[in-house]
């Protein structure tokens, strides 16, 4: 039987028709009112995405309606940066009636080649900068298959191809900046997210001495399909256990148990990022050891340090290593490895911090801070716990959060008590 708390969630999905409606009107929003300023920050005037069926570029998706689950046999985009700035939108693969409502027909399959299509659009509107999605260290900003680049480039005459330049920064920048509208309902996607949580931290998932770490990464797994949503990885519960240095997945959760829990999911074509803790109470206990309690607020110290420091133009190394040694200063034993999320889980923007390379990030560190991105604020503090035996015990947190009007803000809140269980 499916709880009233999951029946209650699934109530406030929104069927697929309404959130079709909702994501084609935040596209139209996006192409109108972002990609022109988008287009002229990174000085490109024609902006080429080629996609084939089953083999898209990463950005493709992000630039078709709903309606469109993949690209049709070679799918391809245009972009024009007019003179008065206004962004001219182009279809070059086939006439669809959904696409056409947003992009402008330029190919008929009848009268020429695609590719002989693609070079008359360019050749007609003689743009100074072609853009490409090609790049060696941005995964989101390398697309463009090495087949369809030289099938295009063999269309071109040589002034044409001079004009060539990398699109990564117009394609990382465009899947990273979100709208208002969009921003406004980011909230309430992790609202859904925080409820299945505490759902999952609860006696109506969890028997002590029964329920393992394995059972409730499948409930809430389970609880996200059930829902009508989609898990974009395979959620994770952990268990710390006073004397004992790894607790096995398959082992039952017990009184005195400290929980945490990873879980992520998509929501309106929007990514969550969540990673909670929670305490399994003593017989007769109402709360947990002060040193927990204090070792969370340590945590929450440390997400105030790192985000305080979230200043536009700023790079991800200079945010990520400025907070490390803040953290440290105050004698917080700190990692982080904070994230750009947004239309994947694992977004575009500024790396700040990995887990395994606490130090300065080479290219991917060096991308600035924008506003109107988001982030998943990913880090964790270890901390000895004097009635643990002085065990060290890591408290990793992570919440997805918007900077936007200079500042950071978390979506949905944050985590600062215990989840009691």
């Amino acid at each position: 039987m499916v709880s009233s708390c999951i029946q209650d969630l699934k109530k406030r999905i929104l069927p697929w028709r309404e959130q079709a409606r909702i994501t084609d009107e935040w596209l139209k929003f996006r192409l109108e009112n972002i990609l022109p300023d988008l287009m002229e920050r990174e000085e490109i005037d024609f902006w080429v995405i080629i996609a084939r069926e089953y083999n898209e570029d990463p950005v493709v998706l992000s630039l078709m309606p709903a309606a469109m689950l993949s690209a049709r046999r070679r799918t391809i985009l245009a972009f024009y940066r007019q003179p008065d700035g206004r962004v001219e939108r182009l279809n070059l693969g086939k006439s669809d009636p959904v696409l056409n409502e947003f992009y402008s027909p330029a190919w008929d399959p009848e009268k020429e080649e695609q590719w002989d299509a693609l070079a008359r659009e360019i050749k007609d509107r003689d743009p100074a900068v072609i853009g490409l999605n090609y790049s060696e260290h941005f995964a989101l900003g390398d697309g463009l298959t090495k087949t369809q680049y030289d099938q295009f480039t063999a269309a071109l005459d040589q002034e044409q191809k001079g004009k060539i330049k990398s699109a990564a920064p117009l394609a990382i920048g465009w899947l990273e900046r979100r709208s208002r509208p969009e921003i406004q309902v980011y909230d309430g996607i992790n609202r859904i997210a925080h409820a299945i949580i505490a759902r999952a931290y609860s006696p109506a998932v969890i028997h002590p001495g029964i329920t393992t770490a394995a059972d409730v990464a499948w409930w809430m797994r389970q609880a996200i399909t059930d829902i009508g949503l989609q898990a974009w990885f395979q959620p994770t519960v952990a268990v710390q256990r006073r004397g004992q240095e790894k607790v096995a997945g398959t082992e039952a959760i017990i009184p005195g148990d400290l929980l945490h829990c990873d879980i992520g999911m998509h929501y309106l074509a929007l990514a969550t990022d969540t990673q909670q803790m929670a305490y399994v109470l003593e017989p007769g206990s109402s709360s947990p050891p002060p040193e927990l309690e204090q070792a969370l607020a340590s945590g929450n110290r440390l997400q105030d340090i790192f985000t305080a420091n979230f200043k536009e133009g700023r790079t991800g190394n200079e945010i990520f290593l400025e907070s490390l040694e803040q953290a440290r200063a105050e004698g917080i034993k700190a990692s982080i490895y904070t994230h750009p999320i947004g239309i994947h889980g694992h977004g575009a923007g500024p790396t700040m911090g990995l887990f395994d390379r606490q130090e300065f990030i080479p290219f991917t560190g060096e991308y600035s801070l924008y506003e109107d991105t988001c982030y998943a604020i990913e880090l964790n503090i270890k901390q000895e716990i004097k009635a643990w035996d002085n065990q060290e015990v890591m408290f990793a947190l992570e919440q997805t959060a918007v900077f936007t009007g200079g500042s950071v803000i978390y979506l949905g809140g944050r985590q600062t008590t215990l989840h009691l269980i």
